[in-house]
């Protein structure tokens, strides 16, 4: 019966640092894989690196085609840059003109 009562009495002990390890290892285990853990904040900044770069790209295209549409203005209209539209988009060559693309 003492043998009994010994386990018992140490098995009864051990039930809160049990309770306890559980919910440090719960929370340990959420704050690096959970929603906002981690690695979750590591996978964000590769994300936002690469949106960062994707971002560079369109600007520097966005750029391009603002620089191509001001020379098409009507109050600085460059001929050069007009004859190439009209060539690209309707086609139109003069009796002694050639076109040569480039892909």
């Amino acid at each position: 019966m003492g043998v009994l009562r010994e386990i018992k009495r140490h098995s009864v002990a051990a039930v809160v640092p049990a309770i306890c390890f559980a919910t440090i290892a719960y929370f340990g285990y959420h704050a690096a894989e959970g929603e906002h853990g981690i690695h979750a904040h590591s996978r964000l900044l590769v994300q936002i690196q690469e949106t960062e770069a994707a971002l560079a790209e369109v600007t520097a295209e966005r750029q391009l085609l603002e620089r191509r549409v001001n020379l098409l203005r009507t109050n600085g209209l460059d001929v050069d840059m007009l004859e190439e539209q009209g060539h690209s988009v309707l086609g139109l060559l003069g009796k002694r003109q050639m076109v040569i693309l480039n892909r």
